[in-house]
């Protein structure tokens, strides 16, 4: 059987932006009490992150520009029945769940990480120390829940994520992990 033609999809920084993403939420999950310099300084990679991602998603390649995968609530619930129909449309760069699905993480770690900063910043810390320690006005009670609330939220988005990128290979045939490894994907459909 002759080789499949690849095309590139998800280009360079993509990939980094994707595994290392993966790499500080985990190392934020995994530290969340024990180590506190290092779960600190994983959240403002998350944040980094966060904004060279906003930046990418306006200037960056095709598939990585939000113009490209955010789409209306209502083609993501079109393409879930379809997918459940088993018989969903394929998409080069993300279909419509998945493009709801980065923004809705991108939005959970955002306020993950602003409640973390805000939590930090109520203890004498961060670029939020001034304003949150000086008014004793902050409840850092409800900062820490608002902040482990986004976070649990992140970590039940991502199992979704995942399922997702499982049932998404299955259906079209096609590895979406290796794609987020070497950033290309089949030309043509074989599902």
């Amino acid at each position: 059987m002759p080789k499949q033609k690849q095309i590139k999809v998800w280009d360079p920084l993509i990939r980094l932006f994707h595994w290392t993403l993966v790499t500080a939420f985990a190392v934020t999950w995994l530290t969340e009490d024990e180590f506190l310099d290092l779960h600190v300084y994983a959240g403002y990679t998350i944040m980094l992150l966060l904004a060279i991602r906003l930046l990418w998603g306006f200037i960056g390649t095709r598939h990585a520009r939000f113009a490209d995968f955010v789409r209306p609530p209502r083609e993501a619930i079109t393409y879930l029945k379809q997918l459940l129909a088993v018989r969903a449309k394929r998409y080069l760069g993300h279909n419509p769940a998945g493009g709801l699905m980065i923004i809705a993480l991108l939005i959970s770690l955002l306020l993950s990480c602003i409640s973390g900063l805000a939590i930090y910043g109520v203890e004498g810390f961060g670029p939020l120390a001034e304003p949150f320690s000086n008014y004793g006005i902050w409840d850092d009670h409800l900062l820490e829940e608002v902040h482990e609330f986004f976070a649990n939220l992140t970590l039940a988005l991502v199992v979704v994520h995942l399922f997702g990128v499982v049932l998404g290979s299955l259906m079209h045939r096609e590895n979406l992990v290796r794609a987020m490894f070497n950033g290309r994907k089949p030309a043509n459909h074989k599902g």
